[in-house]
């Protein structure tokens, strides 16, 4: 969904949000090559419940590892807050805040991207 002329978002508000989809990205990736476990642990199969999971034994994050996500998690708090309680929102309410919402989390978006999606 791009961004209507409805909806003037400002730079600062724009670049925040942005950022969030960037932090957002790279911590995904990060979480995704880390192992399952943040401490090490044996791997295990449960096939008793009603779908199987398996896990293969952990050898943990290493500090490195773990201050890193920290990092990231933390810009991305820093991140969330700054666009959810930016002072533009004072001026939209009820449904045309959701609207509003919704489109600045797909601002960054061309219209190819969003057929692609």
């Amino acid at each position: 969904m791009p961004v209507t002329p409805s909806h003037d978002f400002p730079s600062d508000l724009l670049a925040g949000q942005e950022e969030l989809h960037q932090v957002r990205s790279v911590l995904l990736a990060l979480l995704k090559r880390l192992p399952w476990s943040v401490e090490p642990l044996d791997g295990f199969s449960d096939t008793g419940g009603w779908r199987k999971v398996e896990r293969p034994a952990s050898p943990g994050w290493t500090p490195d590892e773990q201050a890193e996500v920290e990092k990231l998690r933390s810009k991305e708090r820093e991140l969330a807050v700054f666009v959810t309680c930016h002072k533009y929102w004072e001026k939209v309410s009820g449904p045309d805040a959701v609207t509003a919402r919704a489109a600045l989390k797909h601002a960054h978006e061309t219209p190819d991207d969003s057929l692609s999606a």
